[in-house]
């Protein structure tokens, strides 16, 4: 109990003893007055003002008592196990999607991955990252930080191409925790670009960032740090080699970097040390070599992994699942383009043949052939839409439409007739027409329905009109049609030239 709330109980005491002696004074007074007119009366009046006074002490009793007990400690935010629980569910996810993805190899990496993910959720270790220019001296700092928590800095448990990563154990936290140093960023050259590359995507799978300094924070330091923060990277901003500076002028640079990195960084996460002071000569002339100044960062770094540690942890799982899908997401992606485009280049050379064999009589029809509706319903198949084909058909011929009102088989019509004249006899340049130009509405509008799948049976702001023109635009370049109308000689002009 502390020592005011000790003070106003006893206060209440003293209080409550005098004001009960009071009343009882008052009681007998009136009661020996009452006795003298009606002694029934007189115990009438003390039985009630007895029961009165017996409610009022039981009152102070049970108020005194709640007022007395220690206040409950609030009960810890729910965040871990919610973020945790999102974490879950998004890792079933993409091991659903994982399961659909038909290369072995890939499938098995990504299903590895996602248990390595789960593992680390569950319990393993958090990750310290210590990030910045090559010259700041995040090594001295990783070595101090080791030497200091371990004893002696050993072989590191780990080697990669972006640096070493050392373990220990912080007093309090059940988790192991790892150290990271990785090489520097801003290097020139090449080879320097790509180790920063490497460096912030590492950077992206820590729990804890410690971005290193040794002056005032630069626009080229400053943009990959507010980059890190902004996806949820848990960062301390260490100013190192603080010995180099005189107290105030060290307060000052702190006190400019808090500033600058006020609305992404708190002030207490700005901290100042020097890992690897420099050698001071005595007056003797001895040479001294002071012990790392580390404090105040492993103070921080101890306060936010017992507070946020697991909630840390749930962040970053958090957001390596979501990634891990979005990887998940572009192979499946990918996968289902490939297998679209083999159903359109299938179903268009079949619309050519029929098409070139059974000349069509008008544009309409031409432009209702172009679509057929089972390719349709297997593109749809291809993305997990289930089709029947009666809803085939209306897509069919709702896109075939679209392509008369825009003018799209005018214009088609019109661009092979030309291309095609100028490489087939003029005895099968008919049908060839009809054929090639059928082909290509095909394509048109399996292209179209591929990104209509894509968008889960959406056509998108701009509706059908804009995902047919769209397409039109892209299939008309000159590279597109040379080739198109070459493989289209190969596949309908021969054909027709050897039938007949």
């Amino acid at each position: 109990m502390s020592r005011s709330r000790l003070l106003v109980t006893i206060v209440s005491i003293l209080l409550a003893l005098g004001s009960l002696l009071w009343l009882a004074d008052v009681l007998i007074r009136l009661y020996a007055s009452l006795s003298f007119v009606s002694p029934l009366l007189a115990n009438l009046v003390l039985g009630v003002v007895l029961a009165l006074l017996t409610t009022l002490i039981a009152s102070l009793i049970y108020y005194a008592v709640l007022f007395l007990r220690p206040p409950r400690r609030k009960q810890p935010a729910k965040t871990f196990v919610e973020k945790t629980d999102a974490a879950t569910e998004t890792l079933r996810a993409v091991e659903r999607q994982v399961a659909q993805i038909q290369d072995e190899v890939v499938r098995q990496a990504l299903l590895d991955r996602s248990r390595e993910i789960q593992a680390i959720l569950s319990q393993g270790p958090l990750h310290l990252l210590v990030f910045g220019t090559g010259s700041a001296g995040k090594t001295s700092i990783v070595n101090a930080i080791v030497g200091r928590m371990v004893g002696q800095v050993g072989a590191p448990m780990g080697t990669t191409t972006l640096g070493e990563t050392y373990s220990f154990q912080l007093r309090g936290l059940e988790r192991e925790i790892w150290i990271t140093d990785t090489p520097g960023i801003l290097e020139t050259g090449v080879a320097g670009t790509e180790r920063e590359q490497l460096a912030r995507q590492l950077a992206t799978e820590a729990d804890l960032l410690l971005f290193v300094l040794d002056n005032d924070l630069r626009q080229s330091e400053y943009e990959p740090l507010r980059s890190l923060v902004r996806i949820g990277k848990r960062s301390l901003i260490v100013l190192n080699k603080s010995d180099l500076y005189t107290e105030a002028d060290r307060e000052a640079i702190l006190a400019r970097l808090r500033q600058r990195v006020q609305s992404i960084v708190a002030a207490e996460d700005v901290v100042a040390i020097a890992a690897n002071p420099q050698v001071v000569v005595l007056e003797n002339g001895d040479r001294f070599q002071p012990e790392p100044d580390i404090l105040p960062l492993l103070r921080r770094i101890a306060a936010i992994l017992r507070l946020e540690g697991e909630d840390l942890i749930a962040d970053n799982i958090l957001l390596q699942s979501q990634r891990l899908g979005e990887e998940a997401r572009r192979l499946l992606d990918a996968q289902r383009l490939r297998q679209a485009e083999k159903i359109v280049d299938r179903f268009q050379w079949i619309g050519a043949g029929v098409v070139s064999v059974t000349p069509l009589p008008g544009i309409d029809l031409l432009a209702t052939a172009a679509v057929n509706a089972q390719m349709v319903v297997e593109l749809g198949q291809v993305y997990g839409c289930e089709l029947n084909i009666e809803r085939g058909k209306e897509l069919a011929f709702s896109l075939a439409r679209t392509l008369v009102s825009l003018g799209v088989v005018r214009g088609a019509i019109e661009l092979f007739s030309i291309a095609l004249q100028t490489n087939i006899g003029t005895f099968v340049i008919g049908r060839a027409i009809q054929g090639v130009t059928a082909a290509y509405l095909t394509r048109i509008a399996g292209k179209s329905f591929i990104e209509y799948f894509r968008r889960n049976q959406e056509w998108g702001d701009g509706g059908i009109t804009e995902a047919v023109q769209m397409q039109f635009q892209l299939n008309r370049r000159d590279e597109f049609i040379k080739a198109f109308v070459q493989t289209a000689i190969d596949r309908v002009v021969k054909p027709l030239t050897q039938t007949d």
